[in-house]
C-alpha cells in the first residue's frame, strides 16, 4: 500500500464519515421549518414543542457537520494537490460561492433562529428556518457541480503550456447534464433521510408516551402520544414521497451515466461482456462469486433490467468491462499523455461497485417500506405500541442514511480509475511529496478524532431523544422584551 492508496482511505473515511450529517441537515431543516411555520399559523402548541424538539436534534447534527466538512477542502492542498492544481480554477468558483454565500447564509440565519425567539416577530422568524433550508439546497448545488465536473468534466480549456485545466464557461459547469440530475436525486435522497430520523424518533417517543399512559392509567390522547404520532406521520409521509422522487431520478440519473460513464453501469452489474441490441442485459439482485467473469454467479436475475436501467429499452445494448477497457487503452493508454495512462486498468473494484450500488437500492426500498408501513399502523388516530415498532424506530433513521453513503461510495470508485474522468487518473493527483508515514499519521489522528466525535454526537443525539419536548413555552412577544437584556441560548 503507497501513499496514494493511504490518501484514498483518508479521503474516504473523513468524507463518508461527514456526509452522515449532510443529507440530515438538508431534510431536517425543512421539517423544522415546516413545525416552526405551522406553529405561526394556528399557535397550536404541539408545532411549537416540535420545532423546539427537532430543532436540537438538528443543531447537535449541523454543528458535526460543519466541523466534519472544514476538514474536506484541507485535504485537497494536503494529500491531493497536484489535482487541486490541475483543477483549481474550475473547483475554485463553486466552492468559493459555496462558502462565501450558501454556508453564510446558512450559519448567519441558524444564528437567528437560535437567539431571536422573543426577540424578532414570530413570522420573521420562521422564515429564519426557511432560510437556512435555502441556504443547505445552494451549499449542496455548488458542491454538486464541482463534483459533476469530476464525472463529466465541461466547460473547461486543457492549457498544455500550463498544465491545467481552464475555466471558459461558469454557467457550462453549473448545468452540466450529470448536476442537472444528480442535485435532485441528491436532495430527494437527503429528504428522505431527514424524514427517516422524525420518523424514527418520533414513533420512539409516541410508543413510550402511549405506554407510559396505559400503565399510568390515563388517557392515551391526553397524552404526548398524538403530538408524536402527528410527527411520525410527518416525518413518514416525507420519507416515502421523496423516496418515490428517488427512484424515478435514479432512473434518469442512470441513463446519464450510462453515456458519460459507460463502464461505471457495466461495473455496477459485474457485466464483463458487451450484450448486443435485442437481446436485453439482464440485472441480478443477489449472486455469489468473485466476480471475475468466469463463470455465472447470478442468484436471482431479472431479464432485460440491465438494459432497461442503462439505456430506458429492455432490450438495449450494453456494453461491457472487457470491450471498455480495450476501448479506454486505446483512447487513454496510447495517448502518451502521463496523466490519464492507468497502470492497473481502466475498470474500478468490481466487487465494490457491484455491491454498493444494490446496498443503495436495498436499504432505500427497506426504508420506503418501514414508511409505508408506518403511516398504515397509524392511520385514523391509532397509536400502536407493538414492540417491534421499537426496533422499527431505531432502524428507520439508518436505512436511508447508509442508503446515501452507498450510493456515494458507488458514485466515486465506479468513476476509478479517474479523479477527472478522461483527464486525470487519481494516481496522478495525490501530492508527491506526500510520505506514506505522513498520510498514515493524519489518518490515525482523523480516525480517532471523529471517533471520539461519534462519541460525542450519539450520546448528546440520545440523552435529548429520552428527554422528549419540552413543555409548552410561550414565546415572549417581542415588544415586551428588555432590549438591553443579554443575548441567551441554553439547552
Amino acid at each position: 500500500m503507497d501513499a496514494t492508496d493511504l490518501a484514498r482511505w483518508q479521503f474516504a473515511i473523513t468524507t463518508v464519515y461527514h456526509y452522515l450529517f449532510v443529507p440530515i441537515t438538508i431534510g431536517m431543516s425543512a421539517i423544522v421549518a415546516y413545525f416552526h411555520t405551522a406553529w405561526v399559523r394556528t399557535h397550536n402548541e404541539q408545532w411549537l414543542r416540535l420545532a423546539k424538539f427537532f430543532g436540537k436534534l438538528f443543531l447537535i447534527n449541523f454543528a458535526l457537520g460543519l466541523v466534519t466538512g472544514i476538514v474536506q477542502e484541507f485535504q485537497f492542498g494536503m494529500n491531493w494537490s497536484d489535482y487541486s492544481r490541475f483543477v483549481g480554477d474550475i473547483f475554485g468558483a463553486p466552492l468559493a460561492i459555496e462558502a462565501l454565500l450558501a454556508f453564510f447564509l446558512e450559519s448567519t440565519f441558524l444564528g437567528l433562529w437560535i437567539f431571536g425567539w422573543g426577540r424578532i416577530p414570530e413570522k420573521l422568524h420562521a422564515a429564519t428556518m426557511w432560510i437556512v433550508h435555502i441556504g443547505t439546497i445552494l451549499s449542496a448545488y455548488f458542491i454538486l457541480s464541482a463534483n459533476s465536473f469530476m464525472q463529466h468534466p465541461v466547460g473547461y480549456t486543457y492549457n498544455k503550456a500550463t498544465g491545467r485545466a481552464e475555466l471558459t464557461d461558469f454557467f457550462t459547469v453549473l448545468t452540466n447534464k450529470v448536476q442537472l440530475v444528480t442535485f435532485p436525486h441528491v436532495l430527494l435522497a437527503a429528504y428522505m433521510a431527514g424524514g427517516a430520523v422524525v420518523m424514527g424518533v418520533a414513533l420512539w417517543c409516541m410508543r413510550r408516551e402511549a405506554l407510559r399512559a396505559k400503565d399510568a392509567g390515563e388517557d392515551v390522547a391526553r397524552s404526548d402520544a398524538p403530538m408524536y404520532r402527528r410527527a411520525t406521520r410527518i416525518g413518514a409521509l416525507v420519507t416515502l414521497v421523496a423516496a418515490l422522487g428517488v427512484s424515478v431520478t435514479g432512473d434518469i440519473q442512470g441513463k446519464i451515466m450510462t453515456e458519460v460513464q459507460p463502464m461505471k453501469m457495466a461495473a455496477a452489474e459485474a457485466l464483463y461482456e458487451s450484450v448486443p441490441a435485442g437481446e436485453g442485459a439482464p440485472f441480478s439482485v443477489l449472486s455469489v462469486g468473485t466476480l471475475d467473469g468466469s463463470h455465472a454467479n447470478a442468484i436471482i436475475e431479472v431479464p432485460g433490467l440491465l438494459s432497461f436501467l442503462a439505456t430506458g429499452n429492455f432490450d438495449g445494448a450494453v456494453k461491457g468491462i472487457n470491450d471498455l477497457k480495450a476501448l479506454y487503452a486505446d483512447t487513454y493508454g496510447a495517448s502518451g499523455n502521463p496523466l490519464v495512462a492507468s497502470a492497473t486498468g481502466y475498470a474500478p473494484n468490481i466487487p465494490t461497485t457491484y455491491w454498493t450500488f444494490r446496498l443503495m437500492i436495498g436499504l432505500g426500498m427497506a426504508g420506503a417500506a418501514i414508511s409505508l408501513a408506518v403511516l398504515w399502523l397509524t392511520r385514523k388516530g391509532r397509536t400502536p405500541t407493538a414492540r417491534w415498532l421499537l426496533w422499527a424506530a431505531i432502524l428507520a433513521p439508518f436505512l436511508p442514511i447508509f442508503a446515501n453513503s452507498f450510493g456515494w461510495i458507488f458514485t466515486e470508485v465506479g468513476r476509478q480509475p479517474w479523479l477527472v474522468f478522461g483527464l486525470m487518473t487519481t494516481a496522478t493527483g495525490v501530492s508527491p511529496s506526500v510520505s506514506i508515514g505522513e498520510v498514515i499519521t493524519s489518518m490515525t489522528v482523523f480516525t480517532l478524532l471523529y471517533g471520539a466525535l461519534a462519541v460525542v454526537e450519539i450520546k448528546l443525539f440520545l440523552h435529548y431523544v429520552r428527554k422528549g419536548a419540552e413543555p409548552f413555552e410561550q414565546p415572549q412577544d417581542p415588544a415586551d422584551r428588555d432590549e438591553d437584556a443579554p443575548l441567551a441560548f441554553a439547552y
